[in-house]
This record gives structure tokens, C-alpha cells and sequence, in this order.
């Protein structure tokens, strides 16, 4: 028994050691190293809390947390910068490439694709001039191909057999002015020259009148059959000209202002590989489609051999007019998250940091950089999300925008109403109070080591389906007074 105690007795003297030594850690250790260096003599810039960095004050005190805030020196801030530096075998291993600003001319190209269209201008309509029934059709199915001149359909129509009758009787009776009449008003009713000579050589009604097409094509469209009623308003069919066609192309509205007439163009279609057709903007429709939300430009192509069918679709690259003096960087290395727009800076011996930017015009691969970047900066095309999410994670991208003078009191929480992501395992749920404990992983925005916490809940965010367990991200703001952070969203992480 005696030993026994000794035992416990000696287990009880270590932890008391060692519960010590962590208390030292956490508060001499910490004095003694912020400390070291002002002995040395190095100025102080300013206080953080220990819990969050974005937390500064130009003099001692406590922290929203009631922590002590702990000196910034000047040589720790200088290599405290957003970089994150990844091993150079890493960098290979990831594939990482990097290309250098570039400065010139960018040609703006417009990349987008067509469909093959009837020349609107070598249409015809066919369409009677009376009521009357198709009493023979010779034009069966749509896409068969005619030539000028030849019978489409007969028909027959009363109006038209009496105003052939009104003409044999004029020619009867020998009034000029009367026949003249008569030979306008069959004419008018759409009865052919040759049609009308050959009644007046014959003294013959014909019962049914010939239709003849005007000009050489295929059928577009086909309405009718044989035996059916109709009247004027009814197309009967539609005939189309294939030796010249339209190429219609949507342009993006935010290139409407890029384009011109005469510009050239490159056709190239999936049935004709390795060929590559050459053409001018012919038109520019007025206005914008409502549900493409695109502007329609016209090209026109002759097509005597017809290898250009209707309804083809095209890959079209329309060069429009260069812009000069800009920078330019490769397209594949912008990254664009929501309203923001960056890059991955490349700064030499495996170090990389995010950058705003603001783009500009888009041309084929290239994007321009109106703002964030300059001549000779390299940046990185391949691997950047890797990078990106690694600078997440060190806090770069939250903090991206300018920090806050030094000492300059009033301004010195700039930047921590940003949003910041989080992950843990919810050890606790109290709905009354509306607050959950956390056991959450490291969050380096804040400097937080992972830890056990309870958080409070903002309004409007729901846990009642969340269970112990579970594992989550959520999202941490600033408390509206400013002396703590709250969760305004959750979401279950599988």
C-alpha cells in the first residue's frame, strides 16, 4: 500500500512539473522571446493579439479575447510576408510553369462559332394570287432541286377560268382596249406570258393553269399536296438558291463594339478538317438577341459547288482591330473567384504570393492587365490552384488588400469583417443558448492553433439537425461589437 501511494505520490509531482512547464510555454516562453530581441534594441512596430493577427494596437494591452498583445518587431514583419514557400522538389513535382508579363499590342480576336444560313437575297416565295385547289403537283418533297421555268403544280381556280373566258370573248368581239384589259388582269392573276399566247392561238380555256418556277434552286420549304384548298395567304413552297450562303455568327455582347464590316474572318467546319475558308464581315444586325444575349454578324460565302449546306455549324475567328500598349498575361494563369480577379506571382527560390488584378479585353489565349501587375513579372500558368489554396490556407488572399499604417489608431482593425473558413468536429450543440462547441483545426488567418471552443451562432443559421460527431466547415465573422467572432454559416464537410 505503501508503494502504492509513492507511486501516485510521483505520478502526481510530474504532472504538476509538467502542467509548469506547459504554463511557461505559453506566457514566459512567449514573453521571453518577444522580449529577446528589444534588449537587442530593435524597434517595436506595433501589437497583435495573440489569437488574431489582424488585431493590432500601437500600444500594450489586452486583447477582445482578454489575452496580452504580443510586439511585432521590426525584422520579424519584414520576413512575415504573404509568401508561401514551397520546397523546389515540390515545384517539379507539381509541374509548375511560369511565363513572363508581356507588353505590346494584343490583337483583339473573337473566337466563337456560326451556322450555315440560305441567302436570305436568293429566296423565293411562291404564293397564288386567287382561291383555288392544287390539282397536280409536281414538286414532291422538300430539298428536291429545280431550274428555271419548269411546272411546279397545276391548279385550278374559277376566277381564273372566267377571266380566261372574259379574254376570248374581248378577242371575239375585236376591242383592243378590252383585250388589253383582259391580257393585264391574267397577268395580274398570275398567269405566265406563254400561257396567255397560247390561249390566244387556240381560243381554248384551259381548266388548269401552270405554275413555273422563277428561278433555279431547291425546295426550302413544301405546304401543300395534291387536292388541297388554297387561298393567297398560303405559301405553297419555298425555293432557295445554294450558289451563295450566309454565315451567321454570335458575338458575345461584351465584343459587340469590337467587330466592323469588312473585317476578315476564318471559317473552319468538322466535315472539312485541315481546310480553312476565308471571309469578311458582310453585316451587322442592329441589335442584340434577348436570349443569347448575343450580336449576329453576317458573312457570306459563294458556294457554286454546294459544299456548304444549310445548318452547318462553323468554328469562326473573326479578326477584329489590335489594341496597343498593354499587358498581357496568358489566360490559363487568371484566377477568378466570384467578384475578384488574381494571379500567382512567381519571386524566385520556391517562393510564390497571390496578387489582386483587374483584367481587361480577352483575346484567343490572352487576357489583358489593366492594374496589379508590370513588365517582367513572372507568374504562374500551370499549378496555380495548388499555390492558391496553399496561400489560402497561410491567410494571403484574406489579406491581399493594404495593410493598415503602423501606430495609426481608429484604423487598425481593417480587414477583419472578412469572412474565414474553418473546419472541425462539433463536440457540443446548446440550442438554447445558440452556441456550439468545436474542436477545429488550425486557422491560420487568425493564428489560431487547433483547439476546443465554444462559438456563437448567427442569427439566422440553423443547428438543429447538427449532431456530435459530425464533422464541418463553416464560415467565422467579427461579433457585431467587435470583441469576439460569431459562425454565420455551416455546412457538413462530406
Amino acid at each position: 500500500m505503501k508503494a502504492g501511494y509513492w507511486v501516485t505520490g510521483l505520478v502526481l509531482i510530474a504532472l504538476g512539473f509538467a502542467a509548469g512547464y506547459l504554463v511557461q510555454q505559453r506566457t514566459g516562453g512567449d514573453a521571453a522571446t518577444a522580449a529577446g530581441p528589444a534588449d537587442a534594441g530593435q524597434a517595436i512596430l506595433y501589437w497583435v493579439a495573440p489569437m488574431d493577427p489582424s488585431y493590432r494596437r500601437d500600444q500594450p494591452g489586452k486583447s477582445p479575447m482578454g489575452m496580452d498583445l504580443v510586439p511585432v518587431y521590426a525584422d520579424a514583419a519584414a520576413g512575415a510576408d504573404d509568401a508561401v514557400r514551397i520546397d523546389p522538389v515540390v515545384v517539379q513535382n507539381l509541374g509548375v510553369r511560369t511565363a513572363a508579363v508581356e507588353h505590346g499590342p494584343l490583337r483583339r480576336r473573337i473566337d466563337t462559332v456560326g451556322y450555315v444560313s440560305y441567302d436570305e437575297r436568293r429566296i423565293s416565295h411562291v404564293h397564288l394570287r386567287t382561291d383555288g385547289w392544287i390539282d397536280r403537283l409536281y414538286v414532291k418533297s422538300v430539298g428536291e432541286r429545280v431550274t428555271a421555268g419548269e411546272v411546279l403544280f397545276e391548279v385550278y381556280s374559277r376566277d381564273l377560268v372566267n377571266a380566261q373566258e372574259e379574254f376570248l370573248q374581248a378577242l371575239r368581239q375585236g376591242n383592243a382596249s378590252l383585250v388589253g384589259a383582259s391580257r393585264e388582269r391574267l397577268r395580274s392573276l398570275g398567269v405566265a406570258p406563254e400561257q396567255i399566247g397560247a390561249l390566244e392561238r387556240t381560243r381554248k380555256v384551259a381548266q388548269r393553269v401552270r405554275i413555273h418556277a422563277t428561278q433555279d434552286g431547291v425546295v426550302a420549304r413544301l405546304s401543300v399536296r395534291e387536292g388541297m384548298y388554297v387561298t393567297p395567304t398560303t405559301e405553297v413552297l419555298a425555293l432557295a438558291d445554294l450558289a451563295s450562303v450566309w454565315l451567321l455568327v454570335d458575338v458575345f455582347e461584351r465584343q459587340a463594339d469590337w467587330v466592323q464590316v469588312g473585317m476578315p474572318a476564318e471559317v473552319r467546319l468538322s466535315y472539312l478538317p485541315g481546310e480553312t475558308l476565308e471571309g469578311v464581315a458582310e453585316f451587322i444586325y442592329p441589335s442584340i438577341d434577348p436570349k443569347t444575349r448575343t450580336l449576329r454578324v453576317r458573312l457570306r460565302f459563294d458556294n457554286p459547288d454546294e459544299r456548304l449546306k444549310p445548318d452547318m455549324y462553323a468554328a469562326v475567328r473573326i479578326y477584329a482591330g489590335p489594341k496597343t500598349d498593354v499587358l498581357s498575361i496568358p489566360r490559363e494563369a487568371l484566377i477568378r473567384t466570384g467578384d475578384s480577379e488574381r494571379v500567382i506571382l512567381a519571386l524566385g527560390e520556391g517562393r510564390f504570393r497571390a496578387a489582386h488584378v483587374v483584367s481587361g479585353i480577352e483575346s484567343g489565349d490572352r487576357v489583358e492587365i489593366r492594374e496589379g501587375l508590370a513588365v517582367g513579372d513572372r507568374i504562374v500558368v500551370s499549378g496555380q490552384f495548388l499555390i492558391d489554396s496553399e496561400a489560402s490556407l497561410k491567410g494571403s488572399l484574406m489579406r491581399m488588400g493594404a495593410e493598415p499604417p503602423a501606430g495609426e489608431a481608429g484604423d487598425t482593425d481593417a480587414g477583419t469583417d472578412r469572412p474565414i473558413v474553418g473546419s472541425g468536429t462539433v463536440e457540443a450543440v446548446d440550442l438554447q443558448a445558440r452556441q456550439v462547441t468545436l474542436t477545429h483545426a488550425p486557422i491560420a488567418v487568425l493564428g489560431w492553433p487547433a483547439m476546443t471552443m465554444p462559438f456563437e451562432l448567427a442569427a439566422g443559421v440553423a443547428t438543429g439537425d447538427l449532431r456530435v460527431g459530425e464533422h464541418i466547415r463553416f464560415t467565422l465573422t467579427h461579433t457585431p461589437d467587435g470583441t469576439g467572432y460569431e459562425i454565420t454559416s455551416i455546412e457538413r464537410a462530406d
